[in-house]
């Protein structure tokens, strides 16, 4: 549990990070205050997806002890957290193209769609064990009346 305590931490940090580097970039490019740019959401995708989601992933851990399906747990993390970082990393690479006004290339967007489908899949294997380790639960006659 302490490793993903850790994990959080340090998205939060990177999360906290990119927020200030989108306003400090931004600012030094002389982009434009109403202009869009991915810059401007990578710091909430850290936040929400890396910093959040981690948190959820300790509460479930520690309400149903989800790491006891070691193989799929293992997929989990490695899956989720990689396409948590590449996603980023290409909204990252795409927003600075913007800012500093280089045309991007298709090349970002399908490294990016690779991220989506690693999150994807890193959830589905957060349900799979989550509902392995629901099932796997059984209620005493007393904890069923009390929900």
């Amino acid at each position: 549990m302490r490793k993903l305590i850790n994990i959080a931490f340090a998205y939060m940090l990177v999360g906290v990070a990119s927020g200030l580097f989108f306003r400090e970039f931004t600012k030094m490019n002389d982009f434009p205050e109403g202009g869009w740019t991915q810059l401007s959401v990578v710091h909430t995708h850290l936040l929400v997806l890396g910093f959040v989601v981690t948190l959820l992933v300790l509460l479930l851990e520690k309400a149903f002890n989800i790491s006891s399906h070691r193989k799929l747990y293992a997929w989990f993390m490695g899956t989720y957290h990689a396409g948590v970082i590449i996603t980023a990393g290409m909204q990252l690479t795409h927003g600075m193209l913007t800012v500093l006004d280089i045309e991007s290339s298709a090349m970002i967007s399908g490294i990016a769609g690779l991220g989506h489908m690693a999150l994807t899949a890193g959830m589905i294997l957060l349900f799979i064990m989550l509902r392995r380790s629901v099932g796997s639960t059984k209620q005493t006659p007393q904890e069923a009346v009390a929900s």
